[in-house]
């Protein structure tokens, strides 16, 4: 039988055949600027520990890859961290709480790179007040950089290359064994506790909200549109504007040479790519075999702050344990029309 998976492939094999020879390798290219960061390795050494820890903190997860940090080097040991205000989501994250977990994500993923260094690294958290509603200018963090002999170099660095978010289904008929997932949550952090589940009763309430947000959002047009306007489509739209959500490779790059995969199309509910958009994402979160959880006592910057941090970390070790993550956040969204998914989910 074809599954739609099948049919997915075939369009876009139709939309390279309909592209012709010629644009073969337009098709089959790839980003190049964009990936410069990842080659940490043979970009070569930094002396600066600061540079070093940074340029791996960059490759941070973060919400919608806004990458919403500005950077400024203070004195010979510190890194002040601010906000880009444009770089927010005012639709989908109004109280900047998701955007103030990743700048935890990248605190942490410093650190850790300059343990490498033998570099103890403290942070200082908004330094000059507590934001209201929204992060304003003021700094986020000031980060401060010592040497000190005592630093082991943590086993998490290697791979924080290696890092990914995945994007693609699930394989259902493969279960996550319970023990990696209680690795997963073993490693503790001061106020966060960690939760998981990996059987279909437990996962059946979990999957319907998740994928019950995930289609209200696509179904909401100020929200979706958040999205849409930060996709970039194809090998030169990745390079020009490396953050934001990518679709690139052959398929994609194939569908949009034969006009069949653009912003507008995306974000029209009518069109069959936009139907694709949203089958894909809801098999995505359909085929779940596992789902882990953070939660904090309470809901204060630092707070958001410090699961970013723990977030991170458990990536960074489920990717050392040979197991993939596909981070959703719809349902822990704070607007109106997510209210009822948002009660859901904390239950």
């Amino acid at each position: 039988m074809t599954n739609r998976r099948t049919v997915i492939l075939g369009a876009g094999a139709a939309a390279v055949a309909l592209v012709g020879v010629g644009g073969w390798w337009r098709v089959m290219r790839q980003p190049e600027t964009a990936k410069l960061p990842w080659q940490i390795k043979e970009a070569g050494p930094v002396e600066d520990v600061r540079l070093d820890a940074l340029r791996y903190a960059i490759l941070a997860p973060n919400p919608h890859n806004r990458q919403p940090w500005l950077l400024r080097l203070v004195g010979d040991d510190s890194v002040e961290l601010r906000v880009d205000l444009d770089r927010r989501l005012p639709m989908t994250d109004p109280f900047d709480r998701q955007i103030l977990i990743g700048f935890g994500t990248f605190a942490e993923l410093a650190a850790i790179a300059a343990s490498t260094r033998g570099q103890r690294v403290e942070t200082q958290l908004f330094p000059e007040g507590l934001p209201g509603e929204r992060l304003d200018a003021r700094p986020v963090a000031m980060m401060r950089f010592t040497a000190d002999p005592a630093v082991v170099a943590e086993p998490l660095a290697a791979v924080i290359t290696a890092r990914r978010s995945t994007k693609e289904p699930f394989d259902e008929a493969r279960a996550v064994p319970r023990d990696l997932l209680q690795k997963l949550a073993a490693p503790t952090s001061p106020g966060i506790d960690v939760g998981f589940a990996n059987d279909a009763k437990q996962l059946a309430p979990i999957r319907m909200t998740i994928t019950t947000a995930y289609d209200i959002e696509t179904r909401l047009p100020r929200a979706y549109r958040e999205s849409v306007d930060l996709t970039r489509i194809g090998a030169p739209e990745i390079d020009a504007n490396p953050d934001g959500i990518d679709l690139g490779g052959p398929m994609m790059e194939g569908l949009a040479l034969a006009g069949q995969m653009s912003r507008e199309q995306l974000a029209d509910p009518a069109s069959s790519t936009y139907k694709l958009g949203l089958d894909q994402q809801l098999e995505v979160y359909g085929s779940l075999p596992a789902a882990i959880w953070l939660t904090t006592a309470g809901n204060s910057r630092a707070e958001q702050f410090a699961a970013g941090q723990r977030y991170v970390r458990l990536n960074l070790l489920a990717t050392a344990l040979g197991l993939k993550m596909h981070p959703t956040s719809q349902s822990l969204q704070e607007y109106p029309e997510m209210s009822e998914q948002y009660r859901r989910i904390h239950e």
